[in-house]
């Protein structure tokens, strides 16, 4: 069974309807940026406190979140709540609208009080998000070692020197 659609406004928007307190971070984030490289989920930071976690666990509930892995990409049903989802440093995620990962504390940074605080709050694709700031999104990626986010700092940085 193939994943499902790509829908970031409507992910996006399901977290926003839900009060989660999240930073966008990742691909997409660098695609606000102006990264012309294409992602195929959504990244987000959310804020470690008991009630945000609730919401969090509730937006899951409506986006019919599974847990994703290469040999199941359409997710295995998962059980989760404040404190499940607080016990691991990440989740890898299918939804109704596609990928989304959560990370606790991405590569490089300190976590979600790190990351908020150079955050800008934009509306993107209808919903109202928090967006790392460009120079974060260069750290975590730099931090990450991964071929992929080296792939794409060289044009990060360059749209970070042009003042983006």
């Amino acid at each position: 069974m193939p994943e499902p659609e790509f829908r970031p406004e409507l992910l996006l928007g399901v977290l926003a309807s839900h009060g989660v307190r999240c930073v966008l971070i990742g691909g997409f984030a660098g695609v606000i940026h102006g990264s012309p490289y294409v992602t195929t989920d959504v990244d987000v930071v959310p804020a470690i406190d008991r009630r945000n976690l609730e919401r969090l666990s509730a937006a899951l509930d409506e986006l019919h979140a599974k847990v994703w892995t290469a040999q199941e990409p359409a997710g295995v049903p998962f059980d989760h709540d404040a404190a499940s989802l607080a016990s691991a440093d990440m989740w890898n995620l299918v939804t109704d609208h596609g990928r989304l990962d959560i990370t606790f504390t991405p590569s490089g940074t300190g976590g979600y009080v790190d990351v908020a605080r150079d955050a800008v709050h934009l509306t993107v694709l209808g919903a109202e998000v928090d967006v790392a700031s460009l120079a974060d999104v260069i750290r975590s990626k730099e931090a990450s070692g991964r071929d992929k986010d080296r792939l794409v700092l060289p044009v990060l940085r360059r749209i970070a020197e042009q003042g983006g």
